[in-house]
């Protein structure tokens, strides 16, 4: 991220704004769609860009840095938890991305891991989503219940 340039900002296949970048510890090509939020916020910081205050797209310091910039909107925030880039990543992978529904292997490639059984470990699914898929499965299966009835 603290690399990104306009250049790795690609029209992708469906039109909307990607990713391409190489990642830095395997060197692999990795294609990653833009969601709106995150789009938003590479707007804001475009400004900045263009006045020459940054190099790339987003102002990011080193990792540490970074680590203690995001521990300290935690406490201003009253979280009392350990928080990292490291776990915004994990965030990622479980809040926003598997408990909505993505598939595990969409996740593992977003992710860039190379073995599923990686990514599996960010899968601890939540009760509430548990709860959903068994109910939307026992719908599925009263629709076709109703569905096989009515043909009777």
């Amino acid at each position: 991220m603290k690399e990104l340039t306009e250049d790795n900002i690609v029209k992708g296949i469906d039109n909307n704004n990607w990713i391409y970048t190489k990642r830095e510890k395997t060197d692999e090509l990795v294609k990653v769609p833009i969601l709106p939020k995150a789009w938003m916020i590479l707007e804001k910081y475009r400004a900045l860009q263009n006045e020459g205050s940054t190099t790339g797209l987003l102002p990011i310091s080193s990792n540490q840095k970074t680590n203690s910039y995001l521990k300290e909107i935690a406490k201003s925030c009253g979280i009392h938890k350990s928080i990292s880039f490291h776990v915004a990543r994990h965030t990622f992978a479980t809040t926003v991305m598997l408990s909505n529904g993505v598939p595990i292997e969409t996740v593992s490639k977003l992710l860039g891991h190379t073995k599923l059984s990686t990514t599996q470990i960010y899968a601890r699914v939540v009760a509430s989503k548990i709860s959903e898929d068994i109910s939307n499965l026992l719908e599925r299966f009263e629709q076709k219940r109703s569905k096989t009835l009515s043909n009777c």
